[in-house]
């Protein structure tokens, strides 16, 4: 896989590519929520997201604890 160097796009970059990236689905079930909210959480910037070469939607793991924690 190549990764896209833009980061302030949001985009995977290969640094990023190293790190535990979670799923809307993974992110909704540490929420017990549903996975939509999740992404509506990413529109509107409560939960930074990334975006893989084929425009998924990943949350790196220290966001999403960090988000947790402070809930």
């Amino acid at each position: 896989m190549t990764a896209i160097a833009d980061n302030n796009a949001g985009l995977i970059t290969p640094a990023l590519a190293t790190q535990h990236n979670l799923t809307p689905g993974q992110v909704a079930a540490m929420f017990n929520v549903n996975p939509k909210t999740v992404a509506r959480w990413a529109s509107s910037g409560v939960l930074k997201s990334i975006r893989t070469p084929g425009g998924h939607r990943r949350f790196r793991e220290a966001d999403v604890v960090d988000l947790l924690n402070h809930s």
